[in-house]
């Protein structure tokens, strides 16, 4: 019998997911852990194996396909001794059949309401009270010719209205179609078609300006939901420090001459993840998640860290970052952001985390301002180092200096508690054998 391949559920929270790249094709033998398919979920890529041995019969669900449910049947394979051919010609499942009415008898038969006829599709686009998909300008040509934009027939992405749709259509052809749909009636108890959601409403843009459209990615959708969420229900309040490099970079010189022979090479980045781990344990107060209900209080700092990939960003968490030595700090991160960027990280490897830092020094950002990533409750925003006037021993001098700013979530983080946290986080980068010691 042929064996349903359906799609799996790569995380404890995936609905659905985008199908983005078949690694086997019909007519392919497949054994068990072989690869078969690139996922897409709302946080990353990831990778479908086989779990049963045949030959793909028939592949359901084209690559590229959004929104594909959570047990949703995306292949067919035929197994031992079966042949390939009559599986794939085995129909694919299909959806429940509607209930049909049962045959009454004449003296027992009920008047039925007459049947309307199917609206035509920009007919029932409208009748649902979706939007008519046109870009601004066809909106404006449409408008000033006097055209129905709800009988035309759109050739852009997702059939969405452009300029070419409405140059050629006649006016007053298109409303005179759509006028017998309009004159039915609506029943009264229908409830107004609810608005869309913020994120999903049209965007205005130029269309005379050369461009090219690129689809957004789960992952890139979920950045800016997530983000939007953060800056509109989180008060953020930021504290800014500047840090005086020069003890930390002249210790990172001597750690790495000594890991030299074992391969090692630390990088700023890493001792500031174990600082911001240390300054968190040390400022438990700042080490916090708000539900709004209560505060939940950590007793370990896992520090989630930003990593550029090209979907969007992604932040593997360094666990229990305070009490893991530098040198495992650098291996981890150099595996994390490795396997980040080819999309290959585990879901347990970036979801949770107690606080985040993103560290733009490497671009010569100065300062800037992080935005918290929830249910977090602060997050560290590192500037690069650079020579600076400075005052050393009551002395004007030159020294490397790094800005960091904080983001707390005031709800949960009074501004006194996170600037103790900042003073801490000074301290340690200023005296680093104080946190490897």
């Amino acid at each position: 019998m042929p064996i349903e391949i359906k799609m799996p559920a790569l995380s404890p929270t995936m609905e659905e997911g985008t199908l983005a790249k078949w690694l086997v094709k019909e007519g392919d033998t497949v054994k068990s852990g072989d690869l078969m398919a690139e996922i897409e979920t709302d946080k990353a890529t990831m990778e479908f194996e086989a779990v049963d041995e045949g030959v793909i019969a028939r592949i359901l669900v084209a690559e590229g396909t959004d929104n594909v449910k959570v047990g949703t049947v995306i292949a067919v394979l035929a197994g031992e001794g079966e042949d390939a051919s009559d599986a794939a010609a085995s129909p694919a499942p299909a959806a429940a059949p509607a209930p049909t009415e049962a045959k009454s008898e004449p003296a027992k038969a009920e008047a039925a309401p007459t049947p309307t006829p199917a609206p035509a599709p920009a007919q029932a686009q409208q009748a649902s009270g979706d939007r008519v998909k046109a870009s601004p300008l066809a909106r404006r040509i449409a408008a000033d010719k006097g055209v129905d934009l709800a009988g035309v027939t759109g050739s852009g992405p997702h059939g969405r209205i452009v300029k070419a749709d409405v140059e050629g259509a006649k006016p007053g052809a298109a409303a005179s179609a759509a006028a017998p749909a309009a004159s039915a009636p609506a029943p009264s108890a229908a409830p107004a078609p609810a608005a869309a959601p913020a994120e999903h409403k049209p965007v205005w843009y130029d269309e005379s300006i050369p461009h090219e459209e690129e689809k957004l990615s789960n992952i890139r959708k979920t950045i800016a939901r997530r983000l939007t969420e953060s800056k509109q229900t989180v008060p953020h309040i930021y504290l800014t420090v500047d840090v005086r490099l020069d003890a930390l970079l002249k210790l990172r010189g001597e750690l790495n001459k000594a890991l030299e022979g074992r391969g090692v090479k630390l990088s700023v980045n890493d001792l500031l993840i174990k600082a911001l781990g240390v300054a968190l344990v040390q400022a438990p107060k700042c080490n916090v998640t708000y539900t709004g209900e209560k505060l939940i209080k950590y007793s370990r700092a896992d520090v989630s860290v930003a990593v550029s990939t090209p979907t969007g960003l992604i932040t593997p968490i360094v666990r229990d970052a305070a009490n893991k030595s530098v040198s495992a700090i650098s291996a981890e991160m150099k595996d994390l952001a490795e396997r980040a960027r080819d999309g290959k990280l585990k879901p347990e490897e970036y979801q949770g985390g107690t606080a985040s830092l993103s560290n733009m020094g490497m671009f010569g950002i100065k300062q800037f301002d992080a935005v918290i990533n929830p249910p977090q409750g602060m997050i560290l925003a590192v500037g690069s180092g650079e020579k600076r006037p400075y005052i050393v021993d009551d002395a004007l001098g030159v020294a490397t200096v790094m800005t960091v700013t904080g983001s707390f979530d005031h709800r949960a983080i009074d501004g006194a508690d996170g600037a103790e946290m900042m003073k801490i986080l000074k301290g340690l980068i200023e005296s680093p054998m104080g946190m490897i010691a």
